[in-house]
Protein backbone atom coordinates (compact mmCIF):
# COMPACT_ATOMS: atom_id res chain seq x y z
CA UNK A 1 0.00 0.00 0.00
CA UNK A 2 1.31 3.25 -0.75
CA UNK A 3 1.28 6.23 1.15
CA UNK A 4 -0.84 7.71 -0.99
CA UNK A 5 -3.36 4.82 -0.24
CA UNK A 6 -3.18 4.81 3.10
CA UNK A 7 -3.48 8.86 3.33
CA UNK A 8 -7.03 8.79 0.89
CA UNK A 9 -8.11 5.27 3.41
CA UNK A 10 -7.24 7.80 7.00
CA UNK A 11 -8.82 10.51 5.15
CA UNK A 12 -12.32 8.68 3.97
CA UNK A 13 -12.44 6.62 7.36
CA UNK A 14 -11.77 10.39 9.53
CA UNK A 15 -14.87 11.32 7.64
CA UNK A 16 -16.91 7.75 8.34
CA UNK A 17 -16.23 8.82 11.96
CA UNK A 18 -17.35 12.33 12.00
CA UNK A 19 -20.46 10.64 9.89
CA UNK A 20 -19.81 13.20 7.08
CA UNK A 21 -20.72 12.84 3.40
CA UNK A 22 -18.46 10.07 1.36
CA UNK A 23 -17.07 8.77 4.59
CA UNK A 24 -16.17 5.44 4.98
CA UNK A 25 -14.90 2.90 7.51
CA UNK A 26 -10.79 1.67 6.97
CA UNK A 27 -10.95 -1.54 6.03
CA UNK A 28 -7.24 -2.11 6.06
CA UNK A 29 -7.10 -5.88 6.68
CA UNK A 30 -4.39 -7.73 4.97
CA UNK A 31 -2.83 -4.52 4.08
CA UNK A 32 1.12 -4.04 4.26
CA UNK A 33 1.63 -1.30 6.85
CA UNK A 34 5.39 -2.37 7.54
CA UNK A 35 7.14 1.22 8.53
CA UNK A 36 4.01 3.55 7.65
CA UNK A 37 3.99 6.18 10.30
CA UNK A 38 0.00 5.88 12.11
CA UNK A 39 0.82 8.24 14.68
CA UNK A 40 -2.48 10.12 16.42
CA UNK A 41 -4.24 8.16 13.83
CA UNK A 42 -7.75 7.42 14.69
CA UNK A 43 -8.23 3.47 13.70
CA UNK A 44 -11.54 2.92 16.05
CA UNK A 45 -13.60 0.71 14.16
CA UNK A 46 -11.15 -0.13 11.37
CA UNK A 47 -10.46 -3.64 10.27
CA UNK A 48 -6.94 -4.32 10.75
CA UNK A 49 -7.38 -7.95 10.81
CA UNK A 50 -4.45 -9.34 9.40
CA UNK A 51 -2.58 -5.93 8.81
CA UNK A 52 1.38 -6.67 8.79
CA UNK A 53 2.18 -3.23 10.70
CA UNK A 54 5.80 -4.27 11.32
CA UNK A 55 7.71 -1.47 12.86
CA UNK A 56 4.91 0.94 12.32
CA UNK A 57 4.94 3.96 14.56
CA UNK A 58 1.41 4.08 16.48
CA UNK A 59 2.53 6.21 19.67
CA UNK A 60 -1.04 8.06 20.64
CA UNK A 61 -2.89 6.39 18.12
CA UNK A 62 -6.20 5.77 18.90
CA UNK A 63 -7.37 2.18 18.56
CA UNK A 64 -9.92 1.54 21.15
CA UNK A 65 -11.91 -1.23 20.09
CA UNK A 66 -10.13 -1.91 16.88
CA UNK A 67 -10.26 -5.42 15.40
CA UNK A 68 -7.01 -6.10 15.47
CA UNK A 69 -7.04 -10.30 15.47
CA UNK A 70 -3.82 -11.32 13.53
CA UNK A 71 -2.64 -8.57 12.92
CA UNK A 72 1.26 -8.41 12.57
CA UNK A 73 2.95 -5.63 15.01
CA UNK A 74 5.79 -6.80 15.46
CA UNK A 75 8.49 -4.00 17.16
CA UNK A 76 5.62 -1.86 16.62
CA UNK A 77 5.80 1.34 18.49
CA UNK A 78 2.37 1.70 20.54
CA UNK A 79 3.69 3.74 23.61
CA UNK A 80 0.46 5.59 24.84
CA UNK A 81 -1.94 4.27 22.41
CA UNK A 82 -5.35 3.71 23.03
CA UNK A 83 -6.01 0.25 22.43
CA UNK A 84 -8.84 0.06 25.53
CA UNK A 85 -11.46 -2.48 23.97
CA UNK A 86 -9.23 -3.66 20.96
CA UNK A 87 -9.12 -7.03 20.04
CA UNK A 88 -5.78 -8.22 19.84
CA UNK A 89 -6.52 -11.64 19.62
CA UNK A 90 -3.07 -13.97 17.87
CA UNK A 91 -1.63 -11.09 17.17
CA UNK A 92 2.47 -10.60 16.60
CA UNK A 93 3.50 -7.89 19.36
CA UNK A 94 6.96 -9.04 19.79
CA UNK A 95 9.07 -6.31 20.98
CA UNK A 96 6.39 -4.02 20.33
CA UNK A 97 6.92 -1.11 22.88
CA UNK A 98 3.52 -1.18 24.96
CA UNK A 99 5.04 1.68 27.33
CA UNK A 100 2.24 3.59 28.52
CA UNK A 101 -0.07 1.70 26.31
CA UNK A 102 -3.80 1.69 27.09
CA UNK A 103 -4.88 -2.09 27.23
CA UNK A 104 -8.08 -1.87 29.74
CA UNK A 105 -10.65 -4.61 28.42
CA UNK A 106 -8.11 -5.71 25.60
CA UNK A 107 -8.49 -9.21 24.15
CA UNK A 108 -4.71 -10.63 24.41
CA UNK A 109 -5.33 -14.23 23.72
CA UNK A 110 -2.89 -16.00 22.13
CA UNK A 111 -0.66 -13.23 21.65
CA UNK A 112 2.32 -12.81 21.37
CA UNK A 113 4.28 -10.90 23.63
CA UNK A 114 8.01 -12.26 23.76
CA UNK A 115 9.90 -8.92 24.59
CA UNK A 116 7.39 -6.54 24.08
CA UNK A 117 7.10 -3.85 27.31
CA UNK A 118 4.39 -4.41 29.09
CA UNK A 119 2.91 -2.03 30.85
CA UNK A 120 2.85 -1.69 34.38
CA UNK A 121 0.31 0.89 34.86
CA UNK A 122 -3.77 0.97 35.21
CA UNK A 123 -4.33 0.61 31.73
CA UNK A 124 -3.01 -3.03 31.63
CA UNK A 125 -5.96 -4.23 33.95
CA UNK A 126 -8.78 -6.32 33.13
CA UNK A 127 -6.87 -7.54 30.13
CA UNK A 128 -8.16 -10.51 28.86
CA UNK A 129 -5.22 -13.49 28.56
CA UNK A 130 -4.93 -17.04 27.72
CA UNK A 131 -3.13 -19.34 30.26
CA UNK A 132 -0.30 -19.14 28.10
CA UNK A 133 0.48 -15.49 28.56
CA UNK A 134 -1.12 -16.01 32.22
CA UNK A 135 2.17 -17.96 32.91
CA UNK A 136 4.67 -15.94 31.07
CA UNK A 137 3.36 -12.77 33.42
CA UNK A 138 3.51 -15.06 36.47
CA UNK A 139 7.25 -16.35 35.23
CA UNK A 140 8.42 -12.74 35.16
CA UNK A 141 6.52 -11.91 38.47
CA UNK A 142 8.08 -14.78 40.80
CA UNK A 143 11.77 -14.22 38.90
CA UNK A 144 11.71 -10.75 40.80
CA UNK A 145 14.12 -10.56 43.75
CA UNK A 146 11.80 -9.13 46.27
CA UNK A 147 10.78 -10.51 49.91
CA UNK A 148 7.28 -11.47 48.85
CA UNK A 149 8.45 -13.94 46.03
CA UNK A 150 9.73 -16.19 48.02
CA UNK A 151 6.44 -16.76 49.55
CA UNK A 152 4.53 -16.73 46.29
CA UNK A 153 7.43 -18.99 44.72
CA UNK A 154 6.20 -21.91 47.81
CA UNK A 155 2.38 -21.48 46.78
CA UNK A 156 2.91 -24.95 43.93
CA UNK A 157 -0.12 -23.89 41.89
CA UNK A 158 1.73 -20.69 41.01
CA UNK A 159 5.25 -22.45 40.54
CA UNK A 160 3.73 -24.91 38.57
CA UNK A 161 2.13 -22.21 36.44
CA UNK A 162 5.00 -19.92 36.11
CA UNK A 163 6.90 -23.18 34.90
CA UNK A 164 4.86 -24.22 32.00
CA UNK A 165 5.99 -20.76 30.20
CA UNK A 166 7.08 -21.81 26.90
CA UNK A 167 10.44 -20.62 27.20
CA UNK A 168 10.82 -22.69 30.67
CA UNK A 169 9.51 -25.66 28.72
CA UNK A 170 12.16 -24.65 25.32
CA UNK A 171 14.95 -24.80 28.17
CA UNK A 172 15.60 -20.86 27.49
CA UNK A 173 14.56 -20.01 31.10
CA UNK A 174 15.29 -21.61 34.10
CA UNK A 175 12.41 -23.29 36.25
CA UNK A 176 10.83 -21.24 39.04
CA UNK A 177 12.15 -23.42 42.25
CA UNK A 178 10.28 -22.96 45.70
Amino acid sequence: MTPEELKRILGLHKKWLDNEEGGECANLSHANLRCANLSHADLRSANLRSADLRCANLRCANLSHADLRSANLRSADLRSANLRSADLRSANLRSANLRSADLRSANLRSANLDFAAWPLWCGSLNVTVDDRLLAQLIYHSLAVNAPATKTLRAVPELRELANSFHRVVSGECSAIKG
